[in-house]
C-alpha cells in the first residue's frame, strides 16, 4: 500500500493530498504549506505537511519541479530527496516531507503557500544477494539513518 497522508499537526490547515497533473505524469506535485522568503544564497526547509506510506521495497524520490530553477532561481540543495519506507511515522517528526530549497539567484524570492515546488516519484529498488542492513532504527529525517 502506498499513499500520502497529512501530518497530524497540519490536518486543519488546508493541506491537500498530492496529485499528478496529467494521466501520464510520473510525479505527484508537492506544495509548500506556508509562505517562505529566500534571500540570495539561502537554504531553507520547505514544509509540505505530508508524510508517505510505502511498501518496503519502494522509496519516494523527490525532484524539483522543472520550472523552479528557470522561473524562481531555486533548486533543491540535496538535488534529489530519497524518502525510505521507514521514514513514515518516525518518532521525531512523524515522517514529515520537507523540501530543502536553495536560492542560487541574485534576487529575493518568495514561495507562496500552496505553490508547487517539487514532485515525488515512486520507485522500486533492488538489493544485492548478500545484503545485510546495520539494523539501525530511523529516528528522524535528514541524516538520521546514520544514527544508532
Amino acid at each position: 500500500m502506498r499513499k500520502f497522508e497529512i501530518i497530524k499537526k497540519f490536518e486543519a490547515q488546508g493541506v491537500t493530498i498530492p496529485s499528478r497533473a496529467t494521466a501520464h505524469s510520473a510525479g505527484y506535485d508537492l506544495a509548500s504549506i506556508e509562505d517562505i522568503t529566500f534571500n540570495p544564497g539561502d537554504i531553507k526547509m520547505v514544509p509540505t505537511g505530508l508524510k508517505v506510506k510505502l511498501p518496503g521495497d519502494e522509496a519516494l524520490f523527490v525532484y524539483p519541479r522543472s520550472s523552479l530553477g528557470i522561473k524562481k532561481h531555486l533548486t533543491m540543495s540535496n538535488n534529489v530527496g530519497v524518502i525510505d519506507a521507514d521514514y513514515y511515522n518516525n518518532p521525531k517528526n512523524e515522517g514529515h516531507i520537507m523540501v530543502p530549497l536553495y536560492n542560487f539567484g541574485k534576487e529575493i524570492v518568495t514561495i507562496e503557500k500552496g505553490e508547487r515546488i517539487a514532485q515525488g516519484i515512486f520507485m522500486n529498488y533492488k538489493k544485492t544477494e548478500d545484503d545485510q542492513s546495520d539494523h539501525i532504527v530511523r529516528l528522524g529525517g535528514f541524516g538520521s539513518s546514520g544514527t544508532k
